[in-house]
């Protein structure tokens, strides 16, 4: 079933827990996509001047991209939220998203004078925060939801990558905004706590996914939607806490991904605190890093493979199937030199050498499809994390590959939330807002021939 499909079927229902029932409201979601927003006084001009390229054509790419897949996805306030919010696009994705917004203010930061704007993105998180937590229990207190829909679209009871602490440090070391981070750090602290005590429920150092929905497919939403390793997954009561409103919450895989993306975070808090002289907070995060670091190593290499895999959460029984996720440790600094000299290894074979990288699944398994959601189809997104990964680690021609055949292929077949792996073919929504990371690759000098800089 494709994700829309599923979004529609299971958008309305009573949580299974007491203390959720005033939050089942119908759904009767809005047709259509919402109107392209106002550019707030910024002209396609003075994007123009932002950049300088010798390639035309990554010029007009990065001159799309700051239009279509940034500035028109800021949308005035929409209840619940009474913020300036970033709308993904197309006529399914009704709400802010964690993981798809972050990529778009570290964008936004580069323009003059939105930083107000972009203190309302990371307000509507804090807000949300303080609505849940007037309604749950102290364990579930301080989650930041995957996405904070539209009314009278229901608030879902889940998560997503957590990577709000990784965008205010972009934001920050772009555009300096030290009021942001003023109204931001001990919010972070306290969702990144959330997640592992929530997420991490057998306190190993490992996150699994989970919804207080009790919907197994809610808890796949908070990380790679339809990835193979999650296949077999499902949701159990807490492993060890006990109480009349417990449920059935708390999924039974640990993933690559997710565990990676906390710890880059981590990583970001411990420098943002750092910035702001709270050494006590950075010495917290850091033990949770190095707790994390370590549980990867041990628990999901696999040498055989040469890249991390997914583990059971209670036998730590490894999952033998390669996915997105299992590239995403270089990018959170997890593995060693050696694991990742291995990984570029295994990246050169036939099993990840499609003519479009990266693709989601590794080739050999019976269930890749070159234009699987989540299952064999390539991600702007991941690949521009994943070739970041491969650059931190010296593998340079490696990552300008990717980024690279990126560029060039959203030259040929437009802007598009994800594509096929063999055809380079457009899927999804046209101009998706995570997309815009076909943009970012450039400007961080990931890629080769397509090369984008700001103007000094």
């Amino acid at each position: 079933m494709k994700r829309r499909q599923f979004i529609t079927l299971t958008a309305g229902g009573a949580a299974l827990s007491p203390w959720l029932a005033p939050w089942a409201t119908a759904a009767t979601d809005n047709e259509g996509a919402f109107d392209p927003g106002d550019w707030g006084g910024i002209t396609m001009e003075e994007i123009r001047a932002l950049f300088e390229s010798d390639h035309k054509e990554a010029s007009e790419l990065m001159e799309d991209i700051m239009g279509k897949c940034v500035l028109d996805r800021i949308l005035p306030p929409m209840p619940p939220m009474t913020q300036n919010w970033v709308y993904p696009g197309g006529p399914h994705y009704k709400g802010q998203w964690i993981w798809d917004s972050m990529f778009v203010v570290d964008l936004l930061s580069l323009l003059p004078g939105k930083e107000k704007v972009i203190q309302d993105i990371f307000k509507n998180y804090w807000d949300f925060q303080d609505r849940w937590n007037k309604q749950m229990p102290d364990y579930a207190r301080d989650m930041v939801v995957g996405t904070i829909k539209t009314a009278p679209q229901p608030p879902r009871r889940f998560s997503q990558i957590p990577i709000l602490a990784w965008g205010v440090e972009r934001v920050y070391r772009r555009n300096g905004d030290k009021e942001l981070l003023e109204q931001s750090l001990g919010r972070l602290e306290k969702f990144h706590d959330w997640y592992w005590r929530e997420r991490d429920v057998t306190n190993i150092g490992l996150c699994a996914v989970g919804s207080y929905s009790g919907k197994v497919q809610h808890a796949r939403w908070e990380t790679f939607d339809y990835e193979c390793n999650m296949d077999d997954l499902k949701l159990t009561v807490h492993p060890t806490r006990k109480g009349a409103q417990e449920g059935e919450w708390y999924g039974d895989i640990c993933v690559t991904g997710n565990t990676s993306y906390l710890i880059m975070g981590e990583r970001s808090l411990v420098r943002l605190a750092e910035i702001v002289g709270d050494k006590e907070m950075a010495a917290r995060r850091q033990k949770r890093i190095d707790k994390s670091v370590n549980a990867m190593r041990e628990h999901m290499w696999d040498e055989e493979k040469g890249v991390f895999l997914s583990v059971k959460r209670d036998s730590l029984e490894k999952i033998p199937v390669a996915s997105i996720g299992s590239w995403l440790p270089l990018t959170a600094g997890v593995a060693t030199p050696a694991m990742a000299k291995r990984m570029a290894e295994v990246f050169a074979t036939p099993a990840w050498q499609t003519p479009l990288p990266v693709p989601t699944c590794e080739r050999t398994d019976p269930r890749w499809e070159s234009s699987g959601f989540w299952r064999g189809d390539v991600w702007p997104s991941t690949n521009y994390q994943i070739a970041c990964g491969f650059a931190d680690y010296g593998f340079k021609e490696i990552a300008a590959d990717i980024a690279d055949k990126t560029v060039a292929n959203a030259i040929k077949n437009g802007i598009h939330e994800h594509y096929d792996s063999v055809t380079g073919k457009g899927l999804g929504i046209e101009d998706y807002c995570m997309s815009s990371t076909i943009g970012t690759m450039m400007l961080d000098g990931l890629t080769e021939k397509y090369t984008v800089k700001l103007r000094k």
